[in-house]
């Protein structure tokens, strides 16, 4: 019962993709820029693996003599630097239109529209950190039960709320509003919730996050893996970023961890199919909170599960590890960066030391797992396969 596993460690770019002066990321370099500022990573696995040997990685001073994997790096075919479009473009769907971003926050009628369907005003409605503003505006927020919204350089609505204030189903449900409301000429990637408690006397985001994204507009590899009859298995905010679209099965995690360790409970059960995760923590807590610090940490601690991972594979199972865009913690700003991404890949039955160079598109790793699986492709991308396999 064989299964491609794909892991995205979310934002965890390989150097700026040739167009990102374009986007205002000449330079950037997640992974370099947190090694340098960092001083170095105990990151033996993913080296073991193959991740200094991928072209660029700090001017190869990282590259192992033999390593374990097959590596290389993906560029970007679509356009934009967000999470939904990266995670689409994984699984085989370009993006040529960007999704609409709202630099001066949403228009008039549209809070209008909105406040009237909650029955509350809101406060905020600009670009900001999102642990900024609840500093800010929480006060206010906690005071009148008004929620915080706000936005970034990406298409996002973010609400954010005490949930000793605004419950969190109620949350829940305002986010949903949102959602059907942020179509046409409001449209919208994704609208996110934002809960926080106070402890010791400081607002602290909580892990239940939510994500409401827009359904894909075409088939991706993972309906082409369902109606193949596969499980099509998420995990983390897989589910949100899809919509659900394509999936049979999905869970919410709370943490990097806890994704790897819903990761390894999947890899034991007995499904032949796609199991796709997402590790949101380097981007949410690290990247965005421009802390190289604690995202070098976050990914120490990632590379020390990745035994326990390559441990639970079985014998006909590849592991494929990436990222959705870059977040170098390093740049001005809070937003995304233009980048490549690497891309590692293991299983017991592929070859090691394969370089799989530079990658055209991301839509590679989709098109890799439809032919492992002998499901449809979705026409984008390349499969490796034949690469990879022994």
């Amino acid at each position: 019962m064989k299964k491609a596993v794909v892991i995205v460690t979310d934002s965890l770019g390989a150097g700026a993709l040739p167009d990102a002066a374009a986007y205002g990321d000449a330079g950037a370099d997640t992974f370099g820029h947190i090694w340098e500022a960092c001083g170095g990573l105990k990151i033996p696995n993913l080296l073991k693996l193959g991740w200094g040997n991928i072209d660029g990685i700090c001017g190869g001073r990282l590259a192992v003599k033999d390593p374990q994997g097959c590596f290389g790096k993906m560029a970007e075919i679509s356009r934009g630097k967000d999470t939904t479009t990266g995670h689409w473009e994984i699984a085989g769907l370009r993006t040529d239109v960007p999704f609409k971003t709202y630099p001066q926050g949403f228009p008039a009628a549209f809070m209008e529209k909105f406040q009237a369907e909650i029955g509350r005003e809101c406060l905020g409605n600009y670009p900001a950190s999102g642990t900024e503003i609840i500093e800010t505006l929480g006060p206010e927020h906690e005071a009148t039960g008004k929620p915080i919204v706000y936005t970034s350089a990406d298409s996002v609505f973010q609400i954010a709320a005490n949930t000793d204030v605004i419950p969190l189903e109620e949350l829940y449900a305002i986010c949903r509003t949102a959602r059907r409301l942020l179509t046409g000429d409001w449209a919208c990637g994704r609208v996110i919730a934002r809960p926080y408690i106070m402890k010791n006397g400081k607002r602290e985001r909580t892990s239940d996050r939510r994500d409401y994204a827009v359904t894909p507009p075409a088939d991706t590899t993972l309906d082409l893996v369902a109606a193949a009859g596969k499980t099509v298995y998420g995990v983390g905010k897989i589910g949100d970023i899809f919509n659900q679209k394509g999936l049979t099965e999905s869970v919410h995690t709370v943490s990097n961890m806890d994704g790897v360790d819903k990761t390894i409970e999947a890899l034991g059960m007995d499904f032949e199919g796609f199991l796709f995760t997402n590790l949101v923590d380097f981007d949410s807590k690290y990247g965005h909170r421009r802390d190289p610090e604690g995202y070098g940490r976050c990914i120490e601690e990632f590379d020390a599960r990745i035994p326990e991972i390559l441990d639970a594979l079985g014998e006909e199972d590849i592991l494929m590890i990436c990222a959705d865009h870059g977040n170098d913690p390093t740049a001005p700003g809070t937003d995304h960066t233009r980048e490549y991404v690497p891309l590692l890949v293991y299983g017991r039955g592929c070859r090691s030391g394969v370089n799989l160079g530079i990658r055209r598109t991301f839509a590679d790793i989709g098109a890799t797992v439809s032919d492992f699986l002998g499901a449809e492709s979705t026409g984008i991308g390349e499969s490796f396969k034949e690469a990879i396999l022994k």
